[in-house]
């Protein structure tokens, strides 16, 4: 399912209604959806309050929170403008949540805050009413920590190019379809975590090359083990990872490599690095030094390798090496941090192959193609592998994963509070796991990067702040999240 316009939207609600599908059938599907995605999402039933203006994006608010007060939340309403200015959904809505009882404000629980003021036809400025409801609903998200979650789009958002003076929100719930604006800078910095609500009666379609990447989307990726499973076909993934200096790198790697599922793991040292990583390594890891590193890890017969986590303190020769064994070995390989350096710094981008997942940070990006950093992100990433045949996970704000031309992968998951040392470590240790296991380079990588993503998310519960280790203890619940398609 590609990122839909505007007009493309109304198109397959227009083609609904001819097959006769009513747009209330519609609202009340799009609203118990959203409801479903929230608790879900919250662990724990709170308040919360619809935000709402005259249209039926209000009134997709309205059935979310009769679901919400079923489900035990506390519920309350605030309005733009009179009752008798809505749409006739909105009204009927209204009517069928009934009368609100006063919420209990100190009750313990999240505080929700539904923006329903505008739909995809709003965009420009905020003007009153609604400007005073949406300033209202800053100040509660920035002084007492609520949680803003947009219907479909934050309202004033042009849903095509991300662009106006929109809500910031932290949860926008797309319904049937992701919009374009979302995908663009302005989007990802008001859109905040981004879910789709599927609806059966309004398939959205399947053409265009950016794609949200999510578990209903995406189906098998992650399928329970058969019953007679056992560690090898789990996989075996060498990691050549750590420097003086830098034994955490190869300790998230190595640990996150475990967790997702890799059957063994083996990390490979320089020989003066190993009494660095004796206390802190995992005892499930096997440890293997000598003095060319790289030769033995490309030798030792692994399903797939993971290089480069904290190894800027290589030696010199130990970095010759790994070039030269790029040159022939097919063994699929997960290229990170300063590996990527290394071939920017002696030209060797031409080595990169389709057996090759690098995951650049925006900087490493820049020393790989200068000429591309400046440029929109989807359409670098395309550039960069119609260049070299790999597969890309550009990290940002919002991951793209793609491996060729025809699709590019937009990740949802993660949040500001994953701004830390080590994500990426734990990113590249999850991702080298899922290659052992088989999957593709732009498979892995998505994969890899939604699992962290949700990871770091079910750590919110313990504060804003998500450091890598956090992430790791999660990796386990958001792996269970994928196979549910919970989120």
């Amino acid at each position: 399912m590609s990122f839909v316009t505007a007009a493309a939207m109304r198109s397959l609600e227009d083609a609904a209604f001819r097959r006769g599908i009513s747009a209330e059938s519609l609202m009340d599907l799009a609203g118990a959806g959203i409801a479903q995605r929230l608790i879900d999402h919250f662990p724990q039933a709170g308040r919360a309050i619809a935000y709402v203006g005259k249209g039926n994006n209000g009134g997709d608010a309205l059935v979310a929170l009769r679901h919400l007060r079923d489900a035990g939340w506390q519920v309350d309403l605030r309005a733009a403008y009179p009752e008798v200015e809505w749409s006739i959904l909105s009204r009927r809505k209204r009517r069928e949540l009934g009368p609100l009882k006063v919420p209990d404000w100190a009750r313990p629980g999240p505080l929700l805050l539904l923006d329903g003021l505008l739909g995809i036809g709003g965009r420009g400025h905020l003007r009153p009413p609604l400007a005073k409801l949406a300033a209202e609903m800053a100040e509660l998200r920035e002084q007492q920590g609520a949680v803003i979650a947009a219907m479909d789009l934050p309202s004033g958002m042009d849903a095509d190019t991300g662009e106006g003076d929109a809500v910031t929100a932290d949860l926008t719930l797309c319904v049937a379809a992701s919009k374009s604006g979302l995908a663009t800078p302005e989007g990802i910095l008001r859109a905040g975590r981004v879910f789709l609500v599927p609806l059966a009666d309004l398939p959205a379609p399947d053409g265009g090359s950016l794609r949200l990447f999510c578990p209903e989307l995406f189906p098998g990726l992650l399928i329970p083990r058969a019953h007679d499973f056992h560690k090898g076909r789990a996989g075996r993934l060498g990691i050549l990872a750590g420097s003086p200096g830098m034994s955490g790198a190869a300790v998230l790697c190595a640990s996150a490599a475990l967790r997702a599922g890799a059957g063994l793991v083996t990390l490979h040292v320089e020989s003066d690095f190993l009494a660095s990583l004796s206390a802190a390594m995992p005892a499930e890891v096997m440890v293997r030094s000598s003095r060319n590193p790289v030769a033995d890890a490309f030798a030792a017969g692994h399903d797939a390798l993971v290089i480069g986590p904290g190894c800027g303190h290589w030696s010199d020769s130990t970095h010759s090496a790994l070039l030269a064994a790029l040159i022939d070995s097919e063994i699929p390989s997960l290229l990170d941090a300063d590996a990527l350096n290394q071939l920017a710094k002696a030209s060797c981008q031409h080595l990169l192959r389709a057996s090759h997942l690098i995951t650049p940070h925006p900087g490493e990006f820049r020393r790989l193609a200068p000429d591309l950093a400046e440029i929109d992100r989807c359409a670098a990433a395309a550039t960069f592998v119609a260049r070299h045949p790999c597969s890309l996970l550009l990290k940002g704000a919002r991951t793209l994963v793609t491996s060729g031309p025809g699709e590019i992968r937009f990740n949802p998951t993660g949040h500001a509070g994953m701004a830390s040392g080590g994500q990426g470590d734990v990113l590249a240790g999850v991702a080298g796991s899922l290659l052992a296991a088989g999957l593709g380079g732009a498979d892995a990588g998505s994969l890899a990067a939604w699992l962290c993503g949700r990871a770091a998310e079910r750590a919110l519960i313990a504060g804003p702040i998500t450091t890598a280790g956090d992430t790791l203890r999660e990796l386990g619940g958001a792996m269970r999240d994928w196979q549910e398609r919970r989120r």
